[in-house]
Formats: C-alpha cells, sequence, structure tokens
C-alpha cells in the first residue's frame, strides 16, 4: 500500500529519483470491438500526456491465423499503412497528443484479429519507455435495422414548396430502401425505390401518409419497415372583398381572408360623395350626341356638294347666224392635286385649253346647216 501511494506521488511531482515503472503514460482502451461489415469502426488506444515523455513511435499490428504483421506505423518520418488492401481504410488522427486510435473504415471479414497498439515514448534522460494494448476485433454482417424517417423542412407546408423525405436505417450496407403511400385499400402504393423521398413544388393532392421499407443481404431476406408519418400540404391563402356603397354617404369595407376568417375595415373616402349618374341623363347625352353628329354630317356634305360644282370646268359658247360660227375657245382653272399639296396641303392650278375635236366639228356644220334653213 505504501509502495502504490509512493508511485502515484511520483507520479503526480514528478521529482527527481522517482523512476519506477509506473511513472510513465499507461495506454486506455477495450478488450473487444464489433465491426458492421462494409462499415467502419474505431479501435480506442489513448493515454493521457506525461510531461518529459515525447512520444517517439506509433504502431499497430494485426494477429490472424497465428500470423502478425505491421499494417502501420507512425515516426519521424510520417505516416506508413504497409499492405496494400488497408491502403485507404486506415487512419489515426494527427495533432492529437494522447489519441492513438486506430479507424478502420469499409470493413471486410477478413479484418477480424487481434489488433495491438504499440506506443513508444522518449523520457527527459533520453531513454525509451514502450507500451501496448491490444483489442480483438470482430467483423459481422449485420441485418437493416428499423428505419426512421426525417422530413425536411417539416410534414405541414404550403402548396408550391418544396420537401423531401430520408429513409435511415443502420446495418451493413448496401442497404436498399423503398417508398410508399398508404391508401384507403389494404395495398401500398410503392413510390420510388432510394432512400430519398423529394417533390420540388407540393400540391394539395400530395397530402397523405407515407412510409420506408429497408432491407441488406445480411438480413437474409428480412425488410424492416419505418412508421408512417402524415404529410400535409395546405392550400395558398385566399382573400376576397366585398365593397359596399351607398349614395351620398361614406361607404365601408368588410373583407374575407382566408378559410372562416373576417375582418371589418372601415374607410372613409376623402372629398364629396359620389352620386350614380340617373339614366335620365344618359338618355339626354345621347341625343346631344346624335344631333351634333348629324349637323357635322350636313355641314360636311353641303361642304362636298359646294366644292364639287366650283371643281367642274366652265364653257362659253357664243353662236352667230352667219356662216362663220366661231367657237371662243375658252380656258378653265381645273384645280389639280400635286405632290406639294401632299406634303404642304396647297392647291396647285393648271391652265388647261380645250382643243377642237371632229366631233365637235361636225355638230357646229349641223347647227349652221339648221341655221341656214330656218333663215331660208
Amino acid at each position: 500500500m505504501m509502495w502504490a501511494g509512493l508511485v502515484l506521488w511520483c507520479a503526480a511531482h514528478l521529482r527527481p529519483g522517482c523512476t519506477f515503472a509506473s511513472a510513465v503514460p499507461n495506454l486506455s482502451g477495450v478488450h473487444q470491438v464489433t465491426g458492421t461489415w462494409m462499415g467502419s469502426t474505431t479501435v480506442p488506444c489513448t493515454y493521457v500526456p506525461w510531461e518529459g515523455f515525447t512520444e517517439h513511435t506509433l504502431s499497430w499490428s494485426l494477429e490472424r491465423d497465428s500470423s502478425v504483421s505491421t499494417i502501420f506505423r507512425r515516426d519521424e518520418s510520417g505516416d506508413h499503412i504497409l499492405p496494400a488492401k488497408f491502403r485507404g481504410r486506415l487512419s489515426v488522427p494527427k495533432n492529437s497528443p494522447g489519441d492513438a486510435s486506430l479507424l478502420i473504415e469499409n470493413l471486410e471479414m477478413p479484418d477480424s484479429g487481434h489488433y495491438t497498439c504499440q506506443v513508444v515514448w522518449r523520457s527527459a534522460d533520453n531513454s525509451l519507455v514502450t507500451r501496448e494494448l491490444t483489442t480483438t476485433v470482430k467483423v459481422v454482417k449485420a441485418a437493416a435495422t428499423k428505419p426512421i424517417i426525417r422530413a425536411e423542412p417539416g410534414l405541414t407546408l404550403p402548396a408550391g414548396a418544396s420537401a423531401s423525405l430520408t429513409c435511415e436505417a443502420s446495418g451493413s450496407p448496401p442497404i436498399s430502401y423503398r417508398w410508399f403511400r398508404s391508401s384507403p385499400a389494404a395495398t401500398a402504393q410503392l413510390l420510388s425505390s432510394g432512400a430519398e423521398l423529394a417533390w420540388s413544388s407540393l400540391r394539395p393532392s400530395d397530402s397523405g401518409s407515407y412510409f420506408c421499407e429497408a432491407e441488406n443481404r445480411a438480413g437474409a431476406g428480412a425488410v424492416q419497415r419505418s412508421d408512417a408519418v402524415q404529410l400535409t400540404v395546405t392550400d395558398l391563402p385566399t382573400t376576397t372583398a366585398t365593397l359596399q356603397r351607398s349614395v351620398g354617404t361614406t361607404g365601408g369595407h368588410h373583407s374575407t381572408i382566408g378559410q372562416g376568417q373576417s375582418s371589418d375595415m372601415e374607410h372613409t373616402p376623402t372629398g364629396s360623395p359620389r352620386v350614380a349618374p340617373s339614366p335620365l341623363l344618359y338618355g339626354l347625352v345621347a341625343a346631344l350626341g346624335g344631333a351634333a353628329l348629324g349637323a357635322l354630317l350636313a355641314v360636311g356634305l353641303g361642304y362636298w356638294r359646294r366644292r364639287r360644282r366650283k371643281d367642274e370646268p366652265l364653257y362659253e359658247v357664243a353662236f352667230r347666224r352667219t356662216a362663220d360660227v366661231a367657237l371662243l375657245h375658252t380656258e378653265g382653272e381645273v384645280p389639280a392635286k400635286s405632290l406639294q399639296e401632299e406634303m404642304c396641303s396647297n392647291t396647285a392650278k393648271t391652265t388647261v385649253k380645250d382643243r377642237k375635236s371632229p366631233e365637235y366639228e361636225n355638230l357646229m356644220t349641223a347647227m349652221e346647216s339648221q341655221y341656214e334653213a330656218e333663215g331660208i
């Protein structure tokens, strides 16, 4: 008892002359670890750093079928993973004094065996101190456990929102998942295969009860079913407004908001109250408009007639009883449209002289003969 107390006192104070073997760091861990096939596991190996002791080397070895091999080694040159089958699957924490635990990923059945953690320290007097710890690792094929459902962002969401349901189960991978939707009938509706069921834009028709199933090869065909969850998709809020008015008085608004909720809001307009127009006023306006339109049409028609008579060419003809009845050639001014009229709205006048035609000569001859006959 006295010896144990002295060892503890020396360990606590690190007095010179306390050179007992127990006054050095010691390793802590467990005797057995069970890992899941195709999963990962950590073989613990830790110690409390001691002042005056510096970690010199760290190694892990595996004993299987009476054969021992070093699988990991850390020294001044760095970390080394020796067997090729463990490369990319083994790691030991760095920059964490006192933690020498071994992480094994993607466990395989041959990984089962006895793992020994060995740490060598260099003391202040330049001596080396070695400690070892052995742990048994057993790799098993685990059946899938009962899955649980994780909902993001929740189970009650508005229409148009995005959502997802994730099915999670433990066990040896690979684990296959299936999603179902409960129906009033006994048979559930299969929706998809995969761990996640997602919606980019929810609709009210998506409301319902959902559950998932999980299984793996280690479970010998046993299917695990989750508890059902209820997804509720709410409609977008609607607003219905009814406006009440009375002639000559201020009006108020009564609004119905959402479903089953109402809100009364009084709104007093500024200025004079508005009076609804009388049907008689509408008739008077229509009559005045018709009369104005008729007058406008009459003025336009009269202007058109005067313009038509003015635009016609004027001829002056003189007859004589003598044989040489002569036609006084006339000149008429006929307004003609020109490009200038199109551009500047001006009228260009062109003088046109009538020329005698054969038909006109025949007419004059006939008239002269008639006058001569009457004079006889």
